[in-house]
């Protein structure tokens, strides 16, 4: 039977030693759920939160096959291992696309603050940063493009509490933006975006850098997860440095089949 986790803390060791944050959410109880086979003393875990969903443990068919409520209908599922790599495939086969996602390295006293400043301020003409308050948040979750910058947040209250963010505005409409996907207790996992017709303008350097500086401002980190080579790329010249590649697989809608127990 899979069971959800009311104290995360008792899967701590089965995800011991992995560098990823939005784990770190789901362990410590502030945004996310861990689910696992025993609720005593599991053996198998999954922390899903958003997007993702992160199996660790004894490889275990069930855990691949369950699909919490709180499962978005598009799942990234990451494995620990090259056994979970295996389980998956053989639970999802054609439907589990195999993609490579990049880890940037978490160094805390890495960034150049006074470049950052100079990136924050490189707007182009009739563009200006703000951060997101509560008008700025309503108008992201109403875009597609821009509503993963607050969509772990449902509603503003929890992002005022949790969140941080900044958007570029053209004629007072957001553009592009740099926000907290996730929250951790030392820090934030972000989430960048950019309206298709205004990238590759520098919009999304600009405010990746002020939502940096605006961390390290309140002592918080800014983590970074690159889905492809370009955002690892953008994280590098914000400061960041890579870290290795890393396989995930894309479960596409429809093919799970939810276990329901009694």
């Amino acid at each position: 039977m899979i069971i959800k986790l009311d104290i995360p803390q008792k899967a701590n060791l089965l995800f011991d030693h992995w560098n990823e944050t939005i784990i770190w959410s789901c362990l410590q109880g502030i945004m996310g759920e861990i689910y696992a086979d025993n609720g005593e003393r599991p053996m198998s875990a999954m922390a899903v939160l958003g997007d993702f969903c992160f199996l660790a443990g004894v490889p275990n068919r069930d855990l691949v096959l369950y699909r919490p409520d709180c499962c978005h209908d598009e799942v990234i599922m990451v494995p620990q291992n090259d056994i979970w790599s295996g389980l998956i495939e053989s639970c999802y086969g054609t439907k589990a696309e195999k993609i490579t996602r990049h880890a940037i390295k978490k160094e805390p006293d890495v960034f150049n603050q006074s470049k950052l400043r100079q990136a924050a301020l490189s707007l182009p003409p009739g563009f200006t940063i703000r951060m997101i308050d509560e008008d700025l948040y309503n108008m992201c979750k109403s875009n597609a493009w821009s509503r993963d910058l607050v969509s772990q947040y449902p509603d503003y209250g929890m992002y005022e509490r949790l969140g941080l963010g900044v958007v570029a505005l053209k004629d007072g409409q957001p553009v592009s933006g740099a926000s907290s996907y996730t929250a951790y207790q030392e820090g934030i996992e972000i989430e960048i975006d950019t309206r298709e017709e205004y990238r590759r303008m520098g919009l999304a350097y600009a405010c990746g850098a002020r939502l940096i500086l605006e961390c390290l401002a309140r002592g918080i980190y800014p983590s970074w997860d690159a889905h492809n080579l370009e955002s690892a790329a953008l994280a590098e010249k914000l400061g960041y440095h890579y870290d290795r590649p890393y396989t995930a697989f894309l479960i596409h809608p429809r093919a799970c089949l939810k276990i329901i127990y009694p």
